[in-house]
């Protein structure tokens, strides 16, 4: 058959990719800057927290509030302050205090914005810089953190200390890594000149040295946090993440298996796992993904690897079904109408698989799967017209290879170019080498008739 010719080229190079790039996602932290709120004073303002209140007078009402934050009290204070703030809505120290406590009971819009008047009331405050940037970074809004965290590192932290202006270069380094490793490492370098370098540092350094390609320099520095303390599942997976870039996967099968046996829910080390074990064509990689995806139904990153794991076990109906579910939700992505498509070759729906590759070719047209897809089933639903169009795009971004030559010789065959048809006959002999005996047995047939003089 045809499709069997077809499928070595046919197979969806991004269905590989979502196993390698699963574990990419999932190495990110869930939240780097959580539960990272700064301590208010709770004795006296410091150079940076002295506000329109007389520095060495206190009004009883904050203190009291103080008072109740160090015990935790958290509605106590709150009570207190928002009494105190009614009449006083500009003390900095008041301001600080309130939105402590809003940070520490996770009411982060309410926090950011008690911080934000905080800064407006006085802004030298390094406490209030630092713990506004920590806030905005934790909701996920790194263009407005960053200029507050680089505030915080330029003011004196008084009675702070230097181990919290190490903590605002730490999370600017957390935040640059996504868009400039080497900023990223300058940071982490400031916060290691006023601090001892911790498990957290090692790691991040480990991922900014991957991230920008010093993947030898990633892996010694992993090896040397994994020295220290087996346990630790990010250094793990980021050691694994190397191994499975470099497709040492009987080396990552052992590291993951051990790692898991230590944190057995991990869904990093799992979802690892199962990229090696796909990778090597196992049959444990289908039960595994299951089980993470009941575990993580709602996780799209999840259901393609499922999807792509289960197509290549043959289960085209089970896979079909969630690439159908991906795109109710994204109607429009490439990569998923080709999944998609596929599978419906498989189940022999070459009329709606020709559709679907078309609308694909019209979202992505620099994409040789796409291209690909619509010229053979193009060719199944006698559309040679379009088999060649398909074929023409294709070539201008892959090289030839045995299918193609094939669909080439067949569309102009159907198409009465005799000479073309030949000529790509022979070209497909010549690249298939004993490798498709039916299509070599239908080309040299067709190359007799015609040839025949």
């Amino acid at each position: 058959m045809l499709l069997i010719l077809f499928r070595p080229s046919f197979r969806l190079s991004f269905r590989t990719a979502f196993l390698y790039s699963l574990s990419v996602v999932l190495l990110l932290p869930l939240s780097a800057f959580a539960q990272q709120s700064v301590p208010p004073v709770s004795s006296s303002p410091s150079s940076a927290t002295t506000t329109a209140t007389d520095a060495n007078s206190i009004p009883d009402t904050v203190e009291a509030a103080e008072a109740s934050i160090s015990n935790s009290d958290w509605k106590a204070a709150e009570a207190k302050l928002d009494s105190w703030l009614v009449s006083h809505p500009t003390d900095a120290r008041a301001l600080f205090d309130a939105g402590y406590v809003a940070d520490a009971q996770n009411r982060l819009d309410d926090a950011a914005a008690l911080y934000f008047r905080t800064v407006a009331a006085n802004p030298n405050s390094f406490e209030a810089h630092l713990s506004l940037g920590l806030v905005l970074a934790r909701q996920g809004r790194a263009a407005e953190a960053r200029p507050e965290l680089l505030a915080a590192t330029t003011l004196d932290p008084g009675t702070a200390g230097p181990e919290l202006k190490a903590r605002a270069w730490r999370a600017l380094a957390r935040i640059d890594r996504d868009s400039n490793t080497s900023q990223a490492s300058a940071d982490l370098i400031e916060a290691l000149k006023i601090s001892p370098e911790t498990p957290s540092d090692t790691l991040l350094a480990a991922q900014l040295a991957e991230q920008s390609g010093q993947l030898d320099a990633a892996e010694k520095t992993y090896r040397r946090l994994l020295a220290s303390d087996t346990k630790l599942a990010a250094a793990n997976a980021g050691l694994a993440h190397i191994l499975i870039q470099r497709k040492q996967y009987p080396e990552a099968e052992t590291l993951l298996r051990a790692a898991l046996d230590q944190a057995p829910d991990d869904p990093t080390l799992t979802a690892q796992l199962a990229t090696v074990l796909a990778a090597q064509d196992t049959g444990e990689a289908l039960p595994l993904l299951q089980k993470l995806h009941a575990a993580h139904p709602a996780d799209s990153s999840i259901s393609h690897m499922l999807a792509s794991v289960s197509a290549d076990a043959g289960d085209y109906a089970g896979s079909d079904a969630i690439d159908v579910r991906l795109l109710a939700a994204n109607p429009d992505d490439p990569d998923l109408l080709i999944a998609h498509a596929q599978n419906l070759v498989h189940e022999g729906q070459l009329a709606l698989a020709y559709t679907v590759f078309d609308k694909a070719t019209r979202l992505a047209p620099e994409s040789v799967d796409a291209w690909s897809g619509l010229a053979f089933t193009a060719s199944r639903t006698n559309r040679p017209d379009v088999t060649l169009h398909a074929l023409t795009m294709r070539s201008e971004h892959a090289p030839e290879i045995p299918s193609t030559l094939f669909l080439w010789a067949t569309a102009y065959d159907s198409l009465h170019q005799k000479q073309q048809a030949a000529a790509y006959y022979h070209r497909f002999l010549d690249a298939a080498a004993d490798k498709f005996p039916n299509q070599e047995w239908q080309a040299r047939q067709r190359l007799q008739i015609l040839e025949k003089k």
